[in-house]
């Protein structure tokens, strides 16, 4: 049995106790927020004092309801794309009609959220392929930096008006004709101080969040330039007092326009809500206390924030994995490390909103443009080739659809692919929602076998079974009997080892029967295919 492991308390408890190490997280968190909740809110055509007001409510409100201790609710570029094509499809070329249409379909998409989560569709995430989940991701990042482009060199927005994220890219060489010596002189300079701040190996130095550095540099750099009287409007944040900013703004009569509503409540309640799963499940990894947190709750939250957010005019909040990375980082133990990185944003809004108006919106770019890297690098391709070439075809596949269509059709032709590749490796098209999954128990052990196939598809109720099993026995994993385990079910059974074999009832994961299975590619986590000449040799 293993000695029980001390776990920081929650609640006002957890406040008094771990005061000073969740408000230095939650300090240094506001830090890097702020300029990333003003670029998100600005990308995706809100005023930007709106970014801010979401990080708000996400810190204050949504800590009291959110079933993760260490996650980090706010505005994410993730959704930039989703929420600046709503703005563009509702308004029709009109902004402000565009903004409050579309927090029309925010509010039914937060409530929508909410109802994931009291019908306990936390496990949303494992549905989804990971191929196409980091394909879709990667697909975000490509466009973040197609938009900011433009706006890191200061063109005028008018160049860009109205081109899809390929024409963007294709456009690029325009751009830099056009470009603004001034602001393109900070947006570059920012850039470099995001791009190469990893590599400063002083730990003093890099405790400093890269956003505040940029800030440091840009604001000065602009008063030096003299921004305010020497360049275009757009070349600064505007953002106006809070008070005036806070008031009804959100419009239902979009639901007039069936098709469109009905794509963005959809893309809002599923991508948001998957892009939260992920993180909430990345940080219970990251979490030195191991803390396991309660997926339906979280989700119920960001739901209540999210509803909220969207009647005050805010963005679309989700559990941010960068952010909540930082949280990690720098000793939060509590969800009050959140409510403190909520209430030093509007401390902040209230006393000096007059710095942020001296932000050029160059420096801005450059930190959404860092972001969009960390999305689509390079290495997110590699690492894809490395798990398997089908891996690889189904995530290029997904960024090229997303590119040319939309996400919801991106992640639809991911999934549609990877089941086609499944056929192709002999998956029984009967065994594609449904995996004959049978629990026995003997002596000490639990015994699960499955038959058929463990897929991205079925997953669900293979989890489902191995979440009945009581902790602190011996488990052990049966797959002899399938002809395909792919991918995301590896990573996947793998997330209930590491979770199960965390209890403090000692229990044990053992996964057998893959022997006889060649796996796809030399990642210990690749797609395994039944070996069918062994098998033919085993019988004769």
């Amino acid at each position: 049995m293993k000695t029980k492991k001390y776990i920081p308390a929650d609640g006002l408890a957890g406040l008094k106790e771990n005061f000073k190490t969740d408000a230095i997280s939650g300090f240094i968190v506001f830090l890097l927020a702020l300029p990333l909740s003003l670029g998100i809110a600005k990308a995706s055509d809100f005023p930007p004092i709106m970014g801010l007001i979401t990080a708000i409510i996400g810190g204050i409100l949504v800590s009291f309801f959110m079933g993760s201790r260490l996650t980090i609710k706010g505005p994410a570029a993730g959704l930039i794309v989703i929420v600046a094509g709503a703005v563009a499809e509702f308004g029709h070329g009109d902004p402000i009609l565009g903004w409050k249409l579309a927090l029309g379909a925010m509010v039914i998409a937060g409530l929508i959220q909410i109802l994931f989560g009291i019908f306990k569709l936390g496990k949303l995430a494992d549905f989804f392929p990971l191929s196409t989940i980091h394909g879709m991701l990667a697909a975000i990042g490509i466009i973040i930096i197609a938009k900011q482009i433009p706006v890191l060199l200061n063109d005028n927005p008018l160049l860009a008006k109205g081109m899809n994220p390929v024409e963007l890219l294709l456009n690029i060489p325009k751009f830099v004709i056009n470009l603004d010596p001034k602001a393109t002189f900070i947006g570059v300079i920012s850039l470099a101080i995001l791009l190469g701040w990893p590599f400063i190996k002083n730990k003093n130095i890099k405790m400093i969040p890269a956003p505040l550095v940029v800030l440091l540099f840009a604001i000065p750099a602009e008063l030096v330039m003299d921004f305010a009287h020497t360049e275009p409007p757009y070349a600064l944040v505007k953002i106006g007092s809070l008070t005036d900013n806070l008031q009804w703004n959100v419009d239902f009569s979009g639901i007039n326009q069936t098709g469109i509503f009905i794509k963005y409540v959809v893309m809002f309640a599923l991508v948001g809500s998957l892009e939260s799963l992920l993180t909430v499940k990345a940080i219970d990894l990251a979490d030195p206390f191991k803390r396991k947190s309660n997926a339906n709750k979280d989700l119920i939250a960001v739901g209540i924030g999210n509803t909220l957010a969207a009647f005050l005019g805010g963005l679309p909040m989700i559990s941010e994995v960068a952010r909540s990375s930082s949280n990690v980082n720098n000793g939060a133990k509590t969800r009050w490390a959140n409510f403190f990185h909520g209430v030093f944003i509007l401390l902040f809004v209230l006393l000096a909103a007059p710095l942020l108006e001296m932000i050029p919106n160059a420096a801005l770019a450059a930190m959404l443009i860092t972001v969009g890297i960390k999305l689509a690098h390079p290495r997110e391709f590699i690492h894809m080739l490395h798990i398997g070439k089908e891996q690889l075809l189904i995530f290029t596949g997904t960024v090229i659809v997303t590119l040319f269509e939309d996400l919801l059709v991106g992640i639809a032709f991911g999934m549609l692919l990877k089941m086609i590749i499944h056929v192709v490796n002999g998956t029984p098209i009967s065994s594609f929602f449904k995996a004959q999954t049978i629990v026995s128990f003997e002596g000490n052990n639990y015994y699960v076998e499955i038959d058929k196939s463990a897929i991205f598809s079925n997953y669900l109720g293979i989890k489902r079974k191995l979440e009945e099993i009581p902790p602190g026995y011996q488990v052990i994993i049966d797959l002899k009997k399938t002809k395909l385990v792919d991918h995301s079910v590896m990573e996947n059974l793998e997330h209930f080892k590491l979770d199960y074999e965390a209890h403090d009832d000692g229990g044990t994961v053992t996964i057998n029967g893959l022997d006889n299975h060649k796996p796809l590619s030399n990642h210990p986590k690749a797609s395994r295919k039944k070996n069918l000449k062994i098998k033919y040799e085993e019988v004769n």
